[in-house]
């Protein structure tokens, strides 16, 4: 016998008008291109995302077509997300730091129709010329501008195509399990893969980061995505902030350490989301300024594991909970947030800040586990580690038209990550498959030793690898680089490991670098530092580990 409620659509079209009707008077807040800040509300939001959606099937565009975006955090960006994927096409959101064969390579698999790019990337749309074979129309994201209209002939100008559109708009009907948005993984080896989600994972993704024990965000909240609107759709913030109607905050390209502690400041961010080198910098600014950044209450931390060392600075001087979160491209990104349980809320600070270091626990609508090289099931101890499987409502089935396929096994996705889960269910990455160290029959986690490294107040960055050893296959290698002006030895660094891990995890060698090499989505390429250190100790006797 089939229920008999009503059946209405999980559609993207349904969050931004809920915003618009239920709290059509709360801002979302853009900094622009210029830095100049400008102020909506969701009820505005709504109205010209109507009309981009218009005016987009007035150029001849149908359901199903692809339209990508080269842009910043702000608030076209946002009017485009649901106006895009409202009207039944995908929005495609390209990364501008992939290089530029990258970037023409995704606009050609997708078999994007229009490319809306703001200014800053002009160069970019630019250097497209004669690489592309989909695009038909570019759309500079502001008012007329003659420089940018004299490099790409035919520009279309946002402003002008979003006065084509008709105020009456009414979305049309789309079901739920087509295609809403499109995001392409960094591509460390290879070219990009393309992770196509539905409007259905998208709204059930969005609920789920809501959750008290997940994100924990209502109407009462006012979200500062930092994490960019190009990697994985801000974490799905967008989306999120729309269905609980929280005031928005949209930063723009400064993302300096100032910049967003002059924002937290001015609009009263309660939470904040990014990556590990984010928080560092504001840490610092917010250190030089004697701010106390006291509307913010929580920072969420993803993309990289969080050193202690930050979890630490942020509840003891600023009074904010880190909410360390886990997930991928492939996951819509969200798989785990930690928040305690309720017989760990009174747990003395230094298990808390043992606890918080774990990546947490999966939400509804996520499964996870972890087997061997075999695909058996191994325990849940908090110490046995293993290939970490997922899957949920809103994790990758297939990549986007591509014969590769996904690492699928019985239903379950290989995450490429090796991981512990303990009794409560919380999930602690311990590397990636290709860079954890395998010395002499033992596991060393590059993850553990980077967060020490990290933590040094010398160090800015850090990478440790694995390198040929003689007598123990592989041992670890730190590369780091150095705050400006320092003068830490290799020996000094080194010995800051003493008493924060094991002896025989201790990297064999610290070396110094002024920059580590990264891809567009901002990960290390350790692979560059494997192929140009690999025989770093067998070339070097006095480095190796007896």
């Amino acid at each position: 016998m089939i229920g008999q409620m009503m059946r209405q659509p999980l559609i993207i079209s349904s969050l931004i008008d809920h915003a618009a009707r239920y709290h059509g008077n709360t801002e979302v807040v853009s900094v622009e291109t210029s830095g100049e800040v400008t102020r909506t509300y969701w009820s505005g939001v709504a109205l010209r995302a109507r009309k981009l959606a218009s005016a987009l099937g007035k150029m001849g565009l149908t359901q199903s077509d692809h339209c990508a975006t080269i842009a910043w955090n702000n608030v076209r960006h946002l009017e485009i997300y649901f106006g895009v994927s409202g009207a039944g096409m995908v929005c495609h959101t390209i990364n501008p730091r992939l290089f530029i064969e990258q970037i023409a390579y995704v606009i050609n698999h997708a078999e994007d129709k229009v490319v809306f790019f703001d200014e800053t990337f002009l160069p970019i749309i630019a250097g497209l010329d004669g690489l592309l074979t989909t695009a038909k129309a570019f759309v500079l994201m502001g008012c007329a501008n003659l420089k940018a209209s004299a490099k790409i002939p035919g520009l279309l100008v946002y402003e002008d195509l979003i006065g084509q559109g008709d105020d009456d708009y009414v979305w049309p009907d789309v079901d739920e399990k087509e295609a809403s948005s499109l995001c392409y993984t960094s591509g460390t080896t290879g070219n990009p893969k393309g992770v196509l989600y539905s409007h259905r994972s998208t709204v059930l993704h969005s609920m789920t980061t809501a959750m008290p024990d997940t994100l924990n965000l209502s109407a009462r909240d006012t979200i500062l995505p930092v994490v960019p609107m190009f990697h994985v759709n801000a974490w799905g913030i967008p989306y999120s902030a729309a269905m609980v109607g929280a005031k928005l905050v949209l930063p723009g390209p400064a993302l300096d350490g100032a910049s967003l502690a002059k924002l937290i400041d001015q609009e009263c961010v309660s939470i904040a989301l990014g990556v590990p080198v984010i928080w560092q910098g504001l840490l610092a600014s917010l250190a030089e300024s004697g701010s106390k950044a006291e509307s913010l209450t929580r920072t969420v931390v993803g993309g990289s594991a969080c050193p202690p060392s930050m979890i630490k600075e942020f509840n003891d001087l600023y009074g904010v909970e880190v909410i360390h979160a886990w997930g991928m491209t492939e996951l819509s990104p969200f798989g785990t947030a930690n928040t305690p349980l309720g017989h760990q809320v009174n747990l003395p600070w230094d298990e808390k800040l043992a606890l918080r270091q774990s990546q947490g626990r999966p939400p509804y609508g996520v499964e996870l586990k972890i087997v061997d090289d075999e695909g058996v099931t191994l325990s849940e101890d908090g110490v046995t580690k293993g290939n970490l499987m997922v899957r949920g409502h809103w994790v990758i089935k297939d990549y986007f038209r591509s014969n590769i396929g996904t690492t699928l096994s019985n239903g379950w996705f290989s995450t490429g990550d090796v991981a512990t889960i303990d009794q409560d269910g919380f999930m602690t990455i311990c590397d990636r498959a290709k860079d954890i160290i395998k010395s002499g029959g033992e596991w060393i986690s590059t993850v553990e030793l980077e967060g020490v490294a990290i933590a040094h107040p010398a160090i800015v960055d850090a990478a440790v690898i694995a390198v040929k050893h003689k007598k123990w296959d592989e041992r670890p290698l730190l590369v780091a680089v150095r705050a400006p002006n320092s003068v830490l030895t290799n020996d000094e660094l080194l010995s800051y490991f003493e008493g924060k891990v094991a002896k025989w995890q201790i990297p064999d060698a610290a070396i110094f670098i002024d920059e580590l090499p990264r891809n567009g989505a901002g990960k290390i390429l350790k692979n560059r530092l494997r192929e140009k250190y690999a025989d770093i100790l067998s070339c070097n006797d006095s480095l190796a580990l007896e």
